[in-house]
């Protein structure tokens, strides 16, 4: 069996298991206090040209929901495109603390200006939620990216509006590979965003990249009541000590987007175009349920949506796709069609 169901089926990248065994015989400070940790965020630090706090937190949902909860005060609101991974894959994580989720279609997976302008025309009043922060995902959750035109937008924005800017990074790796931003881009054009491990080689963890002077303070707190605060803080910094050296982290979401675009190339040969642009790892395709039914006996992949006789199938690519994958699930493609 194959899989292209995620990013995050393997371990971690070898470089990071080596550094894991490494420091197995080391003793450290916990919750993120140790020596090690410490360095790993001056490495992240002196990739920033702002000051910045970086938290190290297990996931991408416990990160979203710390950050969004401790931003917003009871009445105020998360504004997400209605693909938003807080939204869709969360099981009301956000909902939970007691804050609504104001959704926008989409734009190919992403939040405009016009598109949020249009959006707070709605909420002028005591009677309803205030929106106060603006959640969106780089990479999206169609696999498209945002250029550094469309963030310096929103940022202005959201500036312009009083309202937080905070990026998913859980699939940076393929989204800065995909458009050139460097790791400065992000935090100039946002108030917070998180460097996503999980799905880009570590074996858990994501940097969590605080510039607002206003969401810093206390922030720990926040962690430690939602049950984020890993005693083993020193755990996550690994993933990161690793993910940094010799442009690993980077060098990953290459690859990943490379091989999806051998994918797409070969699928467009083959007569089939995918539902979304491809720009980074995520692929999403339409074939006829026996299709998809006799492609599942060798690998794994979401059914994204089910139509009855077609269903839309999303395969994901990563960097431990390899070119023979590639070229045997483009060859078993072209046997079913």
């Amino acid at each position: 069996m194959i899989s292209f169901k995620n990013d995050y089926s393997e371990i971690a990248h070898p470089s990071i298991l080596t550094l894991m065994q490494k420091h197995s015989q080391t003793q450290f400070n916990g919750y993120g206090l140790d020596a090690l940790s410490i360095s790993v965020k001056q490495t992240i630090q002196s990739m920033l040209q702002a000051n910045v706090d970086i938290h190290f937190l297990v996931g991408g949902t416990i990160t979203n929901k710390v950050l969004i909860s401790h931003a917003l005060r009871p009445y105020e609101a998360v504004i997400s495109a209605d693909t938003g991974h807080i939204f869709v894959h969360e099981t009301g994580a956000i909902e939970s603390t007691g804050h609504q989720i104001l959704l926008i279609p989409n734009a190919n997976g992403k939040l405009t200006v016009p598109l949020i302008e249009e959006t707070l025309k709605g909420f002028s009043d005591e009677h309803r939620v205030l929106p106060k922060l603006v959640y969106i995902s780089n990479a999206t959750e169609t696999g498209t990216f945002y250029t550094k035109a469309e963030l310096q937008a929103l940022y202005r924005f959201c500036q312009s509006r009083d309202l937080y800017l905070f990026i998913d990074g859980a699939r940076l790796g393929v989204a800065l590979a995909a458009s050139g931003l460097t790791l400065n881009d992000l935090c100039e054009n946002s108030d917070a965003f998180y460097i996503g491990g999980t799905k880009n080689g570590a074996m858990l963890g994501e940097a969590l990249v605080i510039k607002s002077e206003s969401l810093k303070p206390f922030f720990r707190h926040a962690i430690k009541q939602s049950g984020g605060l890993l005693a083993k803080g020193f755990v996550a910094a690994i993933q990161f000590e690793g993910l940094f050296q010799n442009n690993l982290f980077f060098d990953l979401g290459t690859h990943a987007n490379a091989m999806a675009a051998q994918i797409t190339s070969g699928l467009i040969h083959l007569g089939i175009i995918p539902i979304y642009p491809v720009s980074t790892n995520q692929i999403f395709i339409t074939l006829k349920k026996t299709q998809v039914d006799i492609l599942s006996k060798n690998y794994a992949f979401e059914i994204w949506t089910d139509h009855g006789f077609e269903q839309t199938i999303r395969l994901v690519t990563s960097w431990f796709t390899t070119e023979t994958m590639v070229q045997t699930l483009l060859k078993d493609i072209e046997s079913i069609l």
